[in-house]
């Protein structure tokens, strides 16, 4: 009878030991809820794991008893991300992302010359899809362009309904008289525009003066307008200085003025020069005077070296001055080597 009653007492007192281990508050899994949560559980209480919504499921239990040990059980659940499918390729644009799992965002961005038909961004979401439809990038079209006043559309190539895609120009063209004041060309734009339009303004020029020692020739009207015309000359024995045609400019002048300029008469009656880069005799190529503007090369010696160099002389308005270094020879003075005939420096 003994020995029945201290295994009866014994059993009480473990019943009573064990009875007393409770299961601590459960492990905590990333994106997992735990059904009921508490700060202990008696043996016996049962906890259910499960994914946050947008989360699966991978591996381990779900489901867990607490132990009369009061040690839950090694859990090796684990909810991962859903992944929403393949966004696909934007045609005239691209598609910015880092991952495609949830809850991640992506961003659309279409290429210059084209705009977004749909939403910017798109969101992956609980259920493993796209919170919206992928954009579609649609060409940017500009409307006709304006034609400016006095003006013609010179070149310009249009889509249907006469609408132009980016990039496209449009070329102008004043009407006779007119001067164009800015770019000929425009250019629709990005945002759907067209650049600046040009301005077609009348101009008038007034009529040119005739120069001294010679005439001009215009047309013979009333009034003279943008890109007229105007020929210059001069009377013998001098030259013109400046353009022998000018014209009338957009901002009412002449592109220039012209004049007219004395020949030089040649003291030197004798020489070999550098005309042009040729060897002439200035008596032959300058018999009737220099013309203004014409530049001759004279030779001159250096007596210490034994050797030539060139100096230049220029014919301006009536007047040129013959180097100092030069030295003319008489036709008597047979045993004097010129100095064109001397080696170069």
């Amino acid at each position: 009878m003994i020995s029945l009653g201290l295994f009866l007492f014994s059993s009480f007192l473990c019943h009573v030991a064990t009875a007393g281990r409770t299961c601590p508050k459960p492990e905590e899994i990333p994106f997992a809820t735990v059904v009921p949560l508490k700060t202990f559980y008696d043996p016996g209480e049962q906890i259910v794991y499960s994914c946050r919504p947008g989360y699966m499921a991978r591996n381990g239990i779900r489901r867990f008893t607490c132990p009369l040990t009061g040690l839950w059980p090694a859990n090796s659940l684990r909810c991962t991300p859903k992944i929403c499918p393949f966004a696909g390729i934007l045609e005239n644009g691209a598609v910015r992302y880092t991952t495609f799992e949830y809850p991640n965002t992506i961003h659309f961005a279409c290429n210059t010359g084209f705009y977004l038909n749909g939403s910017s961004s798109a969101q992956c979401t609980e259920e493993g899809k796209w919170s919206v439809d992928i954009p579609v990038c649609t060409p940017v079209t500009c409307p006709p362009p304006s034609v400016p006043k006095f003006a013609t559309l010179n070149d310009f190539k249009s889509l249907t309904k006469n609408h132009s895609l980016y990039g496209k120009k449009a070329v102008f063209e004043c009407l006779p008289h007119y001067a164009m004041f800015g770019n000929d060309t425009i250019t629709c734009t990005e945002h759907g525009n067209w650049t600046k339009l040009p301005e077609c303004k009348e101009v008038k020029c007034p009529f040119p003066s005739r120069p001294d020692n010679g005439f001009v020739n215009y047309p013979a009207k009333q009034t003279l307008y943008y890109k007229d015309k105007a020929t210059y000359g001069c009377h013998d024995t001098y030259g013109l200085d400046g353009p022998e045609e000018v014209e009338c400019n957009k901002f009412g002048n002449w592109s220039a003025q012209p004049s007219c300029k004395a020949s030089c008469k040649l003291s030197v009656k004798k020489a070999t020069v550098l005309y042009q880069g040729e060897r002439v005799k200035l008596q032959e190529k300058f018999k009737d005077g220099m013309r203004h503007g014409e530049k001759v090369s004279f030779y001159c010696k250096n007596k210490e070296k034994k050797c030539s160099y060139t100096e230049d002389a220029q014919c301006v308005d009536g007047t040129i001055e013959i180097p100092k270094c030069f030295k003319e020879h008489s036709s008597l003075a047979f045993w004097k080597t010129d100095a064109s005939d001397v080696k170069p420096c």
